[in-house]
């Protein structure tokens, strides 16, 4: 009852770290962007937390490769195709998802990548599991692009624009989570606030925030709803849990 569940997006790479924290009752306790260590800071003095990472748990550890998980597969990977994908991104564009590849060696994956891996060892060290393993501290891997083609049955408009932006607040507040009506945007234009360039933006998230936002709902499925998330991917290579129990054939 007393579990936070917190969203991490750590793809700005070195630059400040977005995240977000619900309650059990999916109120918005923390959303915000601070240097990597204070957001560890955060979650250090949590009494109990499921942590939600966007970002690979590990380098590619050639599943993908293997005769014995492509003939698991269905349909079939042709022969020679998909061995540099990790299982669970494979999964996704199986679902016409598009998501980044994961490299094998940790030193040529992409900087937010290399910091993904920092942020699951610093979790560990302060006493973190991967999920379902007991403990009070757990840990998932999402994938933020994902979960919203997966909440919204369809590929959302790109995150960067205005469009993209409202759209994924709103699958988020039709999800019950306390956050502004992003609807709210537009009965507040007016003729002069067009004129004079003062539109209401403030209750509109931001792409990180929206993607930090997303990651802590999923994580608040899989404490509390295990059955409403699936799970894609290979556990001991890492598994991209997504906020919805079915996923479509096709996105």
């Amino acid at each position: 009852m007393h579990t936070t569940f917190v969203g991490i997006d750590p793809t700005s790479g070195n630059r400040p770290v977005t995240y977000a924290a619900l309650d059990s009752n999916l109120h918005l306790l923390s959303l915000g962007m601070e240097d990597f260590n204070e957001v560890m800071a955060f979650v250090a003095g949590l009494p109990q937390a499921l942590v939600a990472v966007s970002a690979p748990q590990r380098p590619n550890q050639g599943l993908m490769d293997s005769s014995e998980v492509r003939q698991r597969l269905s349909p079939q990977p042709r022969p020679g195709r998909w061995t540099n994908f990790r299982l669970a991104e494979y999964q996704m564009r199986q679902h016409r998802i598009s998501c980044p590849r994961t490299a094998s060696r940790e030193k040529d994956c992409p900087g937010w990548m290399q910091m993904g891996f920092t942020l699951y060892r610093r979790l560990e060290g302060l006493g973190f599991k991967p999920y379902p393993e007991e403990s009070l501290f757990q840990w998932i891997e999402v994938y933020p692009h994902a979960a919203f083609c997966a909440l919204l049955g369809q590929r959302p408009f790109p995150k960067t624009t205005l469009e993209g932006r409202i759209q994924r607040q709103l699958v988020l507040y039709e999800e019950n989570l306390n956050i502004p009506d992003p609807m709210r945007f537009f009965e507040e234009i007016t003729r002069h606030r067009l004129l004079t360039g003062t539109l209401p933006y403030d209750d509109i998230y931001g792409p990180r925030q929206l993607d930090a936002v997303v990651s802590a709902y999923t994580a608040w499925l899989t404490g509390n709803y295990p059955g409403r998330v699936t799970f894609l991917g290979d556990e001991h290579e890492g598994q991209v849990v997504l906020p919805v129990p079915e996923l479509k054939q096709r996105y």
